[in-house]
């Protein structure tokens, strides 16, 4: 495992298709379950499998559910995620001794999915003794790749906090590699994987805001100050609200080594982030300081980077701000100027188009009718009405385990 940057060939990604899970949300609990509106999923079932089907034609594609499959085959690694999941949700010793007791295809899923009460009366709200994980689909934001370890995040909402036991097991155990933890360090430190992006060998870029705070920010500068002789860390304010702005990616990613998607509300400081700050962390010989820059494009233009934005949603404030919405920004990269995204925000695909990248429909991907090795430049747009509706993108549904250096 290695991602030395957010651009860098893919070679290997983690995914998890939208299971059951995601239906056993209803009106009343999917605030709760952090979401904005409830999902069709044979719809979902149809947007995914265009994009996972891009990937699967580009990379090495492994899905949560098999991997957790093999392991839950061990007996340690089996009473493990049982026993602390069964803590975390207060579920009794039958039930642990029942999920025990499993075949091993069967517990991957109800890990996932959850496991009905047999004495639920049809009214209350606690109809499952081991929560679903509605969210677990999202890859990108229980665990992130930073260079050869793992960071397990210390999820900022208690609805999330189980996905991170599964994550842990399947990097330790099935990659075997070595993880960092920010609340291990401080209880209070919170990082999610959507702020993270690893712009190079020696920089990061972050989001501060409802998902990641400053101690998780200072939790990962004070572990490269250890680590490297000079390193930097840029890092942006976020708005607390709407939701659709709780991470760096929803606003701001890689499209290649010359070029990002930005929200220009971001780039100029107006609207919501009018007095949103911009930090540059310099680490050098152990010693770390703060300068402010003007932006993060200008920032890393600063450090030495050639790169200029594209804007998401073209011109226009009020598209911009219904593009961004719908994860107009949250692009992922497959390689230099080669990146997936959502169709549906088509002044975002035009701005693309302008910017040089073709534009590709994902499902003549994977039809075979169109070969990305054809192309110096793309955007593979997929279909996406029910998916964005969750809060998130590409990038957010995506977990790169190896990359090419760049």
């Amino acid at each position: 495992m290695n991602v030395s940057s957010e651009t860098g060939r893919l070679r290997a990604v983690l995914l998890h298709r939208p299971g059951v899970e995601i239906e056993r949300m209803t009106p009343l609990n999917a605030a709760h379950a952090l979401y904005s509106d409830i999902l069709n999923k044979p719809i979902v079932d149809e947007e995914y499998a265009a994009f996972s089907g891009v990937l699967e034609k580009w990379t090495d594609v492994y899905y949560v559910e098999d991997v957790l499959e093999e392991l839950l085959k061990d007996s340690d690694i089996r009473r493990h995620l049982v026993e602390e999941s069964c803590d975390m949700d207060n579920c009794d010793d039958d039930l642990s001794e029942k999920l025990m007791d499993m075949p091993s295809a069967d517990l991957a899923r109800v890990l996932v999915e959850g496991f009905e009460d047999p004495e639920w009366d049809g009214a209350s709200d606690d109809r499952y003794l081991l929560k679903p994980l509605y969210n677990l689909f999202f890859t990108r934001d229980a665990s992130s790749t930073v260079y050869d370890r793992v960071l397990i995040n210390s999820m900022s909402f208690e609805v999330r906090e189980r996905e991170t036991l599964i994550y842990e097991a399947i990097f330790k155990h099935f990659f075997k590699v070595d993880t960092l933890n920010a609340m291990a360090w401080d209880r209070d430190a919170r990082t999610e994987g959507g702020d993270v992006q690893i712009a190079g060998p020696d920089l990061l870029c972050i989001g501060q805001g409802i998902r990641t705070n400053t101690k998780g920010i200072k939790y990962l500068a004070q572990t490269m100050a250890k680590e490297r002789e000079r390193f930097h860390i840029l890092v942006q304010e976020l708005p607390k609200s709407p939701e659709s702005f709780i991470h760096l990616d929803m606003v701001f990613t890689f499209l290649g080594k010359h070029q990002c998607m930005a929200f220009e509300p971001m780039l100029k400081k107006t609207g919501l982030f009018a007095g949103k700050d911009t930090t540059l962390i310099t680490i050098e010989k152990g010693n770390i300081s703060y300068t402010k820059v003007p932006n993060i494009v200008k920032g890393l233009q600063g450090l030495g980077w050639d790169i200029e934005p594209v804007i998401g949603g073209g011109s226009d404030p009020w598209v911009q701000l219904r593009e961004q919405w719908h994860s107009g920004a949250n692009f992922f990269s497959l390689g230099d100027g080669k990146v997936l995204g959502y169709r549906r925000n088509t002044h975002t695909i035009d701005a693309l188009d302008k910017a040089g990248f073709a534009v590709l429909n994902a499902e003549d991907i994977v039809s075979g009718k169109v070969d990305m090795n054809s192309y110096e430049k793309f955007v593979a747009a997929f279909r996406g009405s029910e998916l964005p509706r969750a809060g998130g993108g590409a990038r957010c549904m995506t977990m790169p385990i190896l990359r090419d250096a760049q």
